[in-house]
């Protein structure tokens, strides 16, 4: 508006009378002619204080390549902002640091937070030689065969094994498997507890790991100290699932990622084939739909991965572990398991010391008030057509003392089962 106020002005009222010269006459104003070129345009008129006005609202409504340049860089580091304090709430969680800390580990390895997580827990090789030199115990991954351990400390398991007895004699006769709810969504002492749960993994030396919500800080520590396992991840982002195969025993044919088409929670099927001593393997795991309240869709993921079961060649032996989140009676109203199909908890005539593995009662990680026992874990089994090859030996529970920070590993116990190998 004030604009166009100056404008009229501008137009209406007549050119100031030129100051005197030397000689007190007027200074001659110039002819049309004598004046530059660029100059000589005809007075505007009503017209031309339209398109003045409209060249003004043009330029407001579009400006300057270089302010949009300017704000597609704001934006940017904006963007780059947020990421970096994401990074820094990930890395301060995983390693129970604080945001300074976080930020100058991050910062000083290029943001990239494999190596900022490597940069934190590997100590200087000078401090390592200091404590051996002081009779301090190195760790286990300095030895052979073992290369999981984010923890000096052993920890021990009541499931009836000890250390020797546990690992596998890694020969053609046996393999054994562990699947874990690992709990990632728990923030809670998460360093202590992925610590604690990679020593489960180095004492027992599975060949095969399941491990179901899992979030990216677990993928990098598991990355950075599991150099002895192939990693496949059913996801890189949130939550998910993954499985772990023993390098060089247990070997990695191909892997799918099979989509929940209705899940509200981020799940799905990832499927993994390998080869171990010759016989072929099709191993699963999944996070079925949590709550009560999902149990359709929850019934829905069962089905889905019973029929991947039955699919598969006949001459493959197919494995399921996972967090199911099963009720015994939604088995039930899907008619329960396919003949060929068998529950290895109910094959192993339904030992009582290893039913239960998520336990409200025993477990004090989510300080529920009500009291809980259910059978959310499971391991499925689909022998080969010549039923020979492979059988369920034994299952335990793992992960059921309290770490240093007085909480288990997971609010899940996990499951370890050990096969016989028919040659």
């Amino acid at each position: 508006m004030y604009f166009m106020a100056s404008l009229r002005l501008s137009t209406v009222n007549p050119m100031p009378t030129s100051p005197p010269t030397a000689d007190g006459a007027p200074e001659r104003q110039p002819r049309r002619a004598e004046l530059p070129a660029a100059f000589r345009r005809q007075r505007p008129g009503r017209g031309a204080m339209e398109a003045a006005a409209e060249e003004v609202d043009e330029a407001a409504r579009c400006p300057p390549a270089a302010a949009d340049e300017a704000e597609e860089d704001e934006e940017e580091e904006l963007h780059l902002a947020k990421r970096r304090k994401v990074l820094c709430s990930e890395f301060a969680a995983i390693t129970s640091s604080d945001a300074a800390v976080a930020r100058s580990f991050l910062a000083g390895n290029g943001w990239h937070m494999q190596r900022a997580l490597n940069a934190y827990f590997d100590p200087p090789l000078e401090k390592e030689e200091k404590e051996e030199a002081a009779g301090g115990v190195p760790p286990a991954c300095a030895g052979p065969g073992s290369c999981i351990d984010l923890t000096a400390d052993a920890t021990t398991s009541n499931a009836g094994v000890n250390s020797a007895d546990s690992r596998q004699q890694e020969d053609d006769s046996s393999f054994s498997l562990i699947t874990w709810n690992i709990a990632g969504l728990d923030l809670g002492n998460l360093k202590e507890r992925i610590r604690g749960i990679c020593s489960y993994l180095a004492l027992y030396n599975p060949d095969v790991v399941f491990l179901q919500e899992v979030i990216p800080p677990h993928l990098c520590l598991l990355q950075m100290g599991a150099g002895s396992y192939t990693i496949i991840p059913g996801n890189v982002d949130g939550y998910f699932t993954v499985i772990m195969l023993k390098k060089p025993r247990v070997k990695l044919l191909k892997h799918e990622i099979i989509p929940f088409p209705t899940t509200s929670m981020m799940r799905n099927l990832l499927v993994v084939h390998a080869s171990i001593s010759g016989n072929e393997l099709c191993l699963m795991t999944s996070h079925l739909e949590s709550t009560k309240n999902h149990s359709k869709e929850r019934m829905k993921q069962l089905q889905i991965m019973l029929n991947k079961m039955q699919k598969e060649s006949e001459s493959t032996t197919v494995i399921f572990g996972g967090d199911t989140n099963l009720r015994d009676s939604e088995v039930t109203k899907l008619g329960n398991l396919p003949n060929n199909i068998m529950d290895i908890w109910e094959f192993l005539g339904k030992p009582q010391h290893c039913r239960y593995t998520w336990d409200t009662n025993s477990n004090t990680n989510l300080d529920a008030e009500y009291k809980c026992k259910m059978r959310f874990d499971r391991v499925y089994f689909r022998p080969a057509a010549d039923r020979g090859h492979i059988i369920p030996r034994s299952m335990d529970l793992i992960g059921l003392e309290k770490l240093d920070c007085g909480r288990f590993p997971s609010d899940h116990w996990g499951l370890l089962c050990n096969f016989d190998v028919i040659l």
